[in-house]
């Protein structure tokens, strides 16, 4: 590490030098954890970090003031002074197009967390692949009044679903209150194909456990149940990535675990900068089983094709979507015309 200046120093980092500037600036109130303690945690996490989102493009969620600080979204990047950063072209639904980072190495992280990152959020494919999401995310989403034991319970029932289909699902925590079950697939779909399998999975789950969970998309119908957002699986849609600590006072990690620790003593909370340093260092990472082994969609589509047969129509798509063959009126049911007597 070499010191530039006052308020400045440069990293050696995967081959290239990045410059931090107010190295001190402290973005996590809780432990007091710094801009330079963060790219520090990510240098000790580097293995699975890149193993998790090495090669995709991000969307950097930036915080300039810190953790408890105003946010925005930054999808565009320029070079500007650093010739090295890497780019590749990304779309919105509307089709307007822009250049977002990619996660190509450490020194890229680095580079996104000077900018005050506090949020890497990661495309489903890779830059050098952008046709084939290779990536489906079973997001459990905490509904208003859903307790952590609920969403844990949830992600059990994930994953004994999955199991019965013969595929295995890798969890996360999200950082906060939810858990992301990661499928690593084949490069053989796109996302459309990806959202398709993600919709009959959360339909399933729906009827297999009422109570518990729901694929509702209109919050007017979901009630008190974990919501499996399929919609995360669109076309364009990131998700917050695997080691990437959040904007919260205490520097939560979103941290892949195994299946068993999940238990009634288990809670997200826990999974602080100092705690997920020590796990990598002394365990490893839990999804390396998951990238040695990529799957096969045909199971959920399978399910896909059946409630199709049956004659079920799509689920409703975000509203900045462009409307879809075989989807219900965009339009949540409280709202729709009711037909006259």
């Amino acid at each position: 590490m070499a010191r530039t200046g006052e308020d400045e120093i440069t990293l050696p980092l995967d081959g290239r030098e990045v410059v931090i500037s107010n190295p001190g600036k402290v973005f996590f109130s809780e432990r007091g954890e710094t801009k330079l303690d963060l790219i520090e945690f990510y240098r000790a996490v580097r293995d699975p970090l890149m193993a998790a989102m090495g090669g995709r493009p991000v969307l950097l969620q930036r915080f300039p003031e810190g953790a408890e600080g105003n946010s925005f979204f930054q999808k565009r990047v320029e070079r500007g002074s650093t010739p090295w950063l890497e780019t590749t072209v990304v779309s919105t639904p509307n089709g307007t197009t822009s250049d977002a980072l990619v996660a190509a190495d450490l020194a890229h992280v680095a580079w996104a967390v000077n900018k005050a990152c506090l949020g890497f959020h990661v495309w489903p494919n890779r830059a050098d692949d952008p046709e084939h999401a290779d990536e489906l995310r079973i997001d459990l989403d905490p509904t208003p009044g859903v307790t952590f034991p609920m969403v844990r319970e949830a992600a059990h029932v994930v994953r004994e679903t999955l199991a019965e289909l013969g595929l295995t699902g890798w969890p996360k925590t999200t950082g906060n209150r939810g858990i992301h079950i990661y499928l690593r697939l084949e490069p053989r779909w796109d996302s459309y194909g990806v959202r398709s399998a993600a919709v009959a999975l959360a339909r399933e789950l729906e009827r297999r456990r009422p109570d518990l969970v729901t694929a509702a998309w209109w919050k007017e119908e979901r009630g008190q149940r974990v919501f499996i957002d399929f919609n995360q699986n669109a076309p364009h849609k990131t998700v917050f990535g695997a080691w990437c600590v959040r904007a919260r006072p205490g520097a939560q990690v979103s941290t892949p675990f195994d299946w068993d620790e999940l238990d009634d003593d288990f809670h997200p909370d826990r999974f602080t900068i100092p705690v997920v340093t020590e796990r990598v260092a002394s365990q490893g990472d839990p999804w390396a089983g998951m990238y040695a082994r990529p799957q096969s969609l045909d199971p959920l589509l399978a399910l896909h094709e059946r409630d199709m047969a049956a004659g079920l129509m799509d689920a409703p798509w975000p509203p900045v979507y462009p409307k879809q063959p075989n989807e219900p009126p965009r339009v949540a049911p409280s709202r729709a015309k009711k037909p006259k007597d």
